[in-house]
Formats: C-alpha cells, structure tokens, sequence
C-alpha cells in the first residue's frame, strides 16, 4: 500500500507499442495541436485588435480560446514527447499538475459556454434590452465568476484524488493522468472523490440543461424571424455552439460514468480524445471559417499588414 503524497512515477498508457505507429501518433498529434494553437492564437489577435470585435459575445469567445489553448496544452504536448522517446512515464508533480488545470480550464470551460448560450438567448430574445443586461462590467463578472468557480472545482477534485492509498503498480490506463483511471489505482474506494465527481456532474449537468433551454428560445425565436437572412445568421452562429457543447459534454459524461474495464482499453482513449483534443482544434474552424464578422478582421489584418511590408 502506497500513498500518492509519496511521490515517484506514473506509468500512462500508449497508443501502441509498434514504434511506427508511436512515430505516427506523435505527428498526427503535434499538426493537431499546432492547428489548434493557430487557430486560438487568431481568434485571440482579430477580437484583441479588430475594434468592432469589441463586443460581449467576442470578449467570452476571446476567453474560450485562451482555454482551449491552454486545455490542449495540458495533455497533447506530453503525449507527443512520449511517444516521440519511446517512455510513457509522468512525474508525480506533472500527474497532479495535470489534474489541477485539467479540471480548471474544463470546469471554468463549461461554466463559459453557459454563459455564451446565456449572451446568445439575450441578444436574439431580448435584443432591446442586450446592452443593458450584457453591459462590460457584467461581462467582467461572468467571466471571473467561471474562472473561480473552475479554480475551486479543480482544487477539490485535485485534493481528493491524491488522498488515496494505491495498491498495485501506478499504471494509468489513459494517455494523461485522469481522475477515474487515477482512482481505479486506490486500494478502497475513495467517497470524498466520488461525491465531488457526482456534484460536478450534477454541475454540468444542469448547465447543459440550461444551455438547451436558451437555444430552445433561441431557435423558436429565430424561426418566427421574418428575414430569412436574420434566421441564417443566427441558426449558423448558434447551431455549431450547441454542437460543440453536446460533443464536449456527453464525451466527458461518458468517460466519467461508465465502469471502466478492468485491462487497458484503446475505446477509452479515443473516447477521452473526444473531449480533451477534438473541442480545442473544432471551436476555431466553427467561430471563425463560420463567422462574416471574423472573416471579414482576418482580411483587414492581413491588408495592413501587406499595406506595412509595401
């Protein structure tokens, strides 16, 4: 029997133990991450220096790249590296480093997107009254409300997770150091975790409801539009949302109810890729290829720039 507080090493579970393929993981992995670098790294610069981008629904955008930038750097560059050295190994400060801002950017993720459906079933509902109710210092609150409500969700799961004892070897069956994997270590059942995992999926849960419940307005709204380009905008600007919240939840609620098995499982990978890889590379291709405001920044963007180096 063994405490996580003591230290050492953790074991993380590989795509394969082919080489080729690790080899072909990594690169698949690294021009993944990169798009996805890129991509947030834009959507931040047009909404920080485009002025007409200054408005609330780009300011919490500007807050969901900064996240997903951060989010897919958490898990992707390690995998990357350890596939590339041929070691699956994980300190025990970058296991517990990996936890932490994992559920800090993911919680803090999901209290963001409740809170841009919110924007959206204002702006389309309430239009008249959109800038009283989404004025900046509202904006302001609802952007640090997410990000202490993710700090405090992280602290616990984190706090929880490595007060177990762990039996056996540290062999995490998933390609980063995951709670449910982490906890299928413990020698008894951890009750503290459990409760914490069952209120932060009540948490989510119930922010996935309402987010349905504005794009239910949302979209009743919309369809009594008289204009059909009035529709179009707003069903394509709210559709790929709540695409994206609905992959990126129903995958994290699967991962974390499911029982897991007892031997390693590739399923449970791909599946984690869903909600740690897949949202961060997607959000950029469906705010901004999407997006004629966004579009229309990058090409004044790059005329300057082209107007400058001429």
């Amino acid at each position: 029997m063994e405490n996580f507080t003591s230290g050492g090493t953790f074991f993380l579970m590989g795509f394969s133990d082919i080489r080729e393929i690790q080899i072909l993981h990594a690169v698949l992995f690294l021009l993944i991450y990169l798009a996805a670098i890129l991509g947030n790294l834009l959507i931040i610069t047009l909404t920080t220096k485009d002025h007409q981008l200054h408005t609330p629904m780009y300011f919490f955008l500007k807050n969901l790249s900064f996240l997903d930038l951060c989010f897919i750097s958490i898990t992707v560059p390690k995998s990357i590296m350890n596939s590339l050295m041929n070691q699956n190994t994980i300190s025990f400060l970058g296991c517990v480093s990996q936890v932490f801002f994992f559920f800090l950017l993911a919680s803090t993720e999901v209290a963001l997107l409740t809170v841009m459906s919110y924007d959206r079933y204002v702006a389309i509902c309430h239009p008249l009254r959109y800038d009283i109710i989404i004025g900046h210092e509202a904006c302001i609150q609802m952007a640090t409300s997410s990000w202490i409500s993710g700090c405090l969700n992280a602290i616990l799961h984190t706090a929880s997770t490595f007060s177990i004892s762990i039996c056996g070897p540290p062999e995490v069956n998933q390609f980063f150091c995951d709670v449910p994997q982490l906890l299928s270590l413990a020698c008894s059942y951890n009750i503290g975790e459990l409760v914490v995992i069952g209120l932060s999926l009540l948490l989510d849960f119930g922010c996935f409801v309402f987010i349905d419940i504005s794009y239910y307005y949302v979209f009743s709204t919309v369809l009594r539009m008289p204009s059909v380009e009035g529709r179009h905008k707003a069903i394509s600007t709210c559709l790929p949302h709540l695409i994206v919240v609905t992959l990126f939840l129903s995958s994290g609620f699967f991962a974390y109810l499911h029982p897991l098995s007892k031997s390693p499982s590739l399923f449970d990978l791909l599946v984690s890729v869903f909600y740690t890889v897949v949202p961060p590379t997607i959000n950029p291709l469906i705010y901004s290829l999407r997006n004629k405001d966004m579009k229309m920044a990058l090409r004044k963007l790059l005329m300057r720039r082209y107007c400058l180096s001429n």
